[in-house]
């Protein structure tokens, strides 16, 4: 079966018919119909059967309301369900009912290559995967996905994708908002693109593929021009970027800050401050936002160019739980600096030539990636440096089976939203990195790294690593 197949037939005779030329980075179209009430994931908590059960199914929906779009989600039309998980036992099952192979990727979890969900762990169509687990990891938000090689960018494009909060139950304690959909936000940021009918497509030119594809319209949580209702007080906002390639500079039009309390791994020792964020595909941030003035506010993002990604409005009857800045928090931050037992180098490569002549434009060190070839072999338990560069454009790079420390950025210090833990990295130029590998990967079932614009990781810029 050939790429963007995946769905059902009427899924690939769209989006091979529906193309439009490439949307620059900023355009949008205007919403002008009423804005509806921001939805939430559907909520699925293991914490008290330590199961977990998804179905990859596909979908249909009326983004615009319009002309509808065959979609793929987990349990649903788009998208996944909202994951609560403690540390502990968990028994997931994830079932494949679509007509080509799909994965799940858990982005973020510490666990055995094994229980990893790439690309060497596909889902026929009507099986199952049934890892067992053991999570044994700090509080965070991250994500699932579908990981198939050559067509994550399309599988995750069309909804295959969610959030999971790993939770100890102890946010009350830290004075953070917990109260689901109320004070405690989970927004999934998309960029999609539309034709003139509505219809959601995806046709990648040879220019989408060298910049990633880029959308016309903006989604929050599979939703076009909704509105975030919230209380008048302290809300906390778990962003996660799951668009194929858009990077977003996030900032409130009224210049209100964001208080930055977790970053992909987990919490900071304490909140920061800041005016803009920048979230780039595959990252996740917490962020506490003071709505006690109750005034309305609109997040953007891109400051030359400002576009609005989301309108907040503050509804005075809903209760208000948290109304003060935590000072501190009990994140910890070890300083793995100094006990590295090796140093590589990691080139995230672009090759124009390649690309012109059809040959291998998107490498990992000069080399597309290979299924069947080893990069690296870690000794698990040892902490090593990596170094790594961009050639080109900036790539978000994603580490599988680890969350690692920002040792600097372009030789300075890391930004402020890169001095927690870490998985996935906006590399503009040249980063080092530090990280302890202790979970194991035989070469059944290695991990990943990669560049996480979807279409490069496809096209060939990643590789894979065991640590035994």
């Amino acid at each position: 079966m050939k790429r963007r197949q995946f769905l059902t037939s009427s899924t690939a005779a769209l989006v091979t018919t529906g193309a439009v030329s490439r949307w620059p980075a900023r355009a949008f179209a205007q919403e002008t119909a009423p804005m509806a009430r921001l939805a939430m994931p559907a909520l699925l908590d293991t914490r008290s059967t330590g199961r977990l059960s998804l179905q990859a199914q596909s979908g249909s929906r009326s983004f615009l309301g319009g002309a509808a779009t065959p979609t793929a989600g987990f349990n649903q039309d788009y998208l996944g369900p909202t994951i609560i998980v403690k540390n502990g036992y968990l028994a997931a099952e994830v079932t494949n009912a679509l007509k080509s192979p799909v994965s799940t990727h858990w982005h973020g979890f510490l666990v055995p290559g094994e229980h990893d969900g790439g690309p060497h762990l596909p889902i026929a169509p009507g099986k199952s995967w049934q890892p067992e687990m053991h999570v044994a990891q700090d509080p965070a938000t991250v994500w699932y996905h579908s990981h198939i090689h050559e067509r994550t960018a399309e599988q995750v494009y069309f909804g295959l994708a969610g959030v999971i909060h790993i939770t100890d139950g102890d946010d009350d304690a830290r004075g953070l908002p917990s109260a689901y959909g109320v004070d405690d936000l989970t927004l999934v940021l998309q960029d999609r693109r539309f034709d003139d009918a509505g219809r959601m497509i995806y046709d990648p030119s040879m220019m989408d593929v060298m910049h990633g594809f880029a959308g016309n319209y903006l989604l929050v949580n599979g939703q076009a021009g909704a509105t975030a209702v919230v209380p008048q007080g302290i809300v906390r906002l778990r962003l996660l970027n799951g668009s194929n390639a858009r990077i977003y500079t996030l900032f409130f039009g009224d210049t209100r800050p964001m208080h930055l309390v977790a970053t992909d791994g987990g919490f900071l020792p304490a909140p920061i401050a800041l005016d803009r964020l920048s979230l780039a595909p595959g990252e996740r941030a917490e962020v506490l936002v003071d709505m006690s003035d109750g005034g309305a506010a609109v997040m953007m993002s891109d400051p030359a160019q400002p576009y609005g990604v989301l309108p907040f409005e503050v509804d005075p009857a809903l209760p208000v739980r948290i109304t003060r800045l935590p000072d501190k928090l009990d994140g910890v931050l070890e300083d793995l600096a100094g006990s590295e037992v090796q140093t590589r180098l990691v080139s995230l490569d672009m090759g124009m030539g390649g690309m012109m002549t059809g040959g291998g434009a998107f490498a990992i060190n000069g080399r597309p990636y290979d299924m069947e070839r080893i990069d690296f072999a870690v000794a698990q338990g040892s902490v090593e440096r990596w170094r790594i560069r961009s050639t080109m454009v900036a790539h978000p790079f994603h580490i599988h089976g680890v969350r690692f420390r920002v040792l600097s950025e372009n030789g300075a210090a890391p930004r402020p939203e890169n001095t927690g833990w870490k998985d996935t990295l906006l590399v503009p130029g040249e980063a080092e990195i530090i990280a302890r590998f202790d979970q194991p990967a035989r070469q059944e079932t290695p991990y990943m790294f990669h560049c996480h614009i979807l279409e490069h990781e496809d096209a060939g810029m990643m590789g894979q690593f065991t640590v035994t």
